[in-house]
């Protein structure tokens, strides 16, 4: 027993054990759900009630931010040191890959970076940073002639939204084949000759699992 009124030190533990179990059910839920999983499902994984969840986090986009901050810091990060590259086109295509590989692999992480949860900090300040790092390479690439000057950062960022959606879906049926695709995309805003592509095309009986492999995760979601 404490006598100024503070908690004890075993029930702060027992606290931050508690915020730890929520926090990781919540990223197994999203993974296998996307981020509009219902909170009762990732408090009762957690093995607690929805009272325990809400002690800790009073709403979805507190658990998100919780749950995603270090992985959206991480993005930042990874835009910033793009930045630096002497190639702009490799300091672009580097950061992308990064983008892709966490939208491919991390289904809660791509779902919130593509559906645009309201009231995350650190999601809020990606959005702007992830578009001024596409604005710095893209500007740079077109003054040393890498990329058509007649093309704008929304020009790209449109394309690669419509390409995160199909990502994860593609990882499912042929791992990194949505490499070969994200090579393709990104060669029509080049003015040189491009390289080989990455990953082998698909089969048709790939095609087809992809295409019922994204229907499902389009279910899913909505």
């Amino acid at each position: 027993m404490t006598t100024d009124g503070a908690e004890p030190p075993s029930r702060r533990r027992d606290a931050r054990r508690n915020r730890e179990l929520l926090i990781v059910a919540a990223h197994e839920v999203y993974g296998e759900q996307g981020v509009d999983a219902p909170l009762n499902v990732i408090a009762r994984r957690a093995g607690f009630g929805n009272a325990t969840l809400y002690r800790h986090f009073p709403d979805r986009a507190a658990l998100a931010e919780a749950v995603f901050r270090d992985t959206l810091a991480a993005i930042t990060e990874a835009g910033e040191q793009a930045r630096l590259a002497t190639d702009p086109w490799s300091g672009l295509t580097g950061y992308l890959d990064q983008v892709f590989t966490l939208l491919a692999t991390d289904r809660g992480a791509g779902d919130l970076m593509t559906t645009g949860l309201a009231g995350l900090p650190s999601l809020d300040a990606l959005h702007p940073h992830n578009r001024e790092t596409t604005a710095i390479l893209i500007g740079r690439a077109q003054a040393d002639g890498t990329v058509r000057g007649d093309v704008t950062p929304e020009d790209l960022l449109l394309a690669l939204a419509a390409l995160g959606r199909t990502a994860p879906a593609l990882e499912a049926v042929a791992p990194g084949a949505w490499r070969r695709s994200l090579a393709l995309l990104l060669d029509g805003f080049r003015t040189p000759t491009a390289p080989p592509l990455p990953a082998p095309p698909l089969t048709s009986t790939q095609l087809g699992s992809f295409l019922q492999e994204l229907g499902r995760r389009t279910r899913t979601t909505t």
